[in-house]
């Protein structure tokens, strides 16, 4: 028996406009904007157009409720929180800035979204090698990681959810297996972060990033890069500008000392637009219940992919993703026999419903706001092509 909608629910299935028209199951790709996140860009855009810099400094301090909450959101301090364009850019940050020796090697699975390969593999050219862990179905091996790892590997770097599996890696376990030969943890948190709780200090994180498009909620264009405190200086910054300095307000004063926190991988000016609806966006999941510890959110996900796979497994296709308890995500993808992943992508759009094609299959990753009624929609179709 799966539970009904608790009202936050229904509340944020208010806010959606895409309920409108679309049963929207690619949070996994680009979520829809919530009214509250577009109208937060709104007034940003209007007070732009109308008021111009007058008012930077309240958008300055919007930034630092959204670094504050950024940090709440996986128990960081704020001053361990940088505002980053993407993950890709956070993820080119630590590679590029890690102070690398020839003969040096990182860690990483040969699975991995491309912004978590190309900026390691681009590093060969410095004379450090990029190992990638062959993975069966989307599952990680442990052993197999922990035996890759040796005295010259500087960093681990792996997913927290596979974007074409759904596989949801054991975080703390990756981390100690980094510790315990020397290395940092990267966890390229896109697939989890605002859905799953992360304490980052608890399970040994040492650098993360995410964008903000997917189960964030926000716009794109607009992430989060965290980096434990006492790793600060050990990165080289690779864009210096006004804002990574401690005078940053003080154009006259050239003096290169770098801000104390994370702020100084910032640079330079900022995407007000695109952080002023992150910020919108992160607080509205908040309230709902998304925290460090636990999270309602994710609890609500599940429950939605319970029910689809569930559903799914009555008929002729096959799920591809783990349903195993400590394995699941907001990601199902699934094979139906004999048709291909895209003619069922397609005729699910002809019939309002949004999914995509990764992993071999069709993924479908649906969100707090997401229905029952929705999944049935979606099973219907399927139901029909697999007969």
């Amino acid at each position: 028996m799966f539970s009904s909608a608790e009202p936050g629910w229904h509340k944020l299935r208010q806010d959606m406009a895409i309920t409108e028209q679309w049963a929207y199951f690619d949070h996994a790709a680009v979520s829809p904007l919530s009214r509250t996140t577009a109208g937060a860009i709104g007034t940003w855009l209007r007070q732009a157009t109308e008021e111009g810099d007058t008012v930077w400094p309240e958008w300055a301090a919007r930034l630092e409720q959204l670094r504050a909450s950024a940090a709440r959101l996986v128990a960081a301090s704020p001053d361990e929180i940088a505002l980053v364009p993407n993950t890709t850019h956070g993820i080119t940050m630590i590679a590029e800035g890690w102070p690398w020796q020839e003969g040096d090697n990182l860690v990483t699975l040969a699975n991995e979204f491309p912004s978590n390969l190309y900026p390691w593999i681009h590093l060969r050219d410095r004379g450090v090698e990029c190992r990638r862990l062959n993975v069966n179905g989307g599952r990680v091996d442990y052993e197999q990681l922990a035996a890759a790892c040796d005295a010259r590997t500087r960093i681990v770097s792996v997913s927290w959810i596979g974007y074409g599996t759904g596989f949801r890696v054991d975080v703390g376990r990756v981390a100690e297996i980094a510790h315990r030969c020397g290395a940092c943890f990267f966890l390229d948190a896109i697939q989890g972060l605002g859905v799953f709780p992360l304490d980052v200090h608890a399970v040994g994180v040492d650098f993360l990033a995410a964008d903000g498009h997917k189960w964030m909620m926000g716009p794109e264009g607009a992430g989060l890069l965290f980096v434990r405190r006492d790793l600060l200086n050990e990165l080289r910054p690779l864009c210096i500008g006004w804002n990574s300095v401690q005078h940053r307000y003080d154009f006259s004063h050239i003096d290169l000392q770098l801000r104390a926190e994370a702020a100084r991988y910032e640079g330079g000016t900022m995407n007000m637009a695109g952080f002023h609806g992150l910020a919108a966006s992160l607080d509205q999941l908040q309230r709902i219940g998304a925290g460090p510890q636990d999270s309602a959110v994710g609890e609500r996900i599940l429950e939605l992919r319970g029910y689809a796979v569930e559903r799914l497994s009555r008929l002729s296709v096959e799920v591809l993703t783990s349903d195993a308890a400590n394995e699941r995500s907001g990601i199902v993808v699934f094979d139906v026999s004999g048709v291909p992943a895209e003619t069922v992508r397609d005729r699910c759009r002809r019939e309002g419903i949004v999914v995509s094609c990764r992993g071999g299959g069709v993924r479908i990753s649906p969100h707090a706001y997401n229905t029952q009624d929705e999944i049935d929609q979606l099973i219907a179709v399927v139901a029909e092509l697999a007969s």
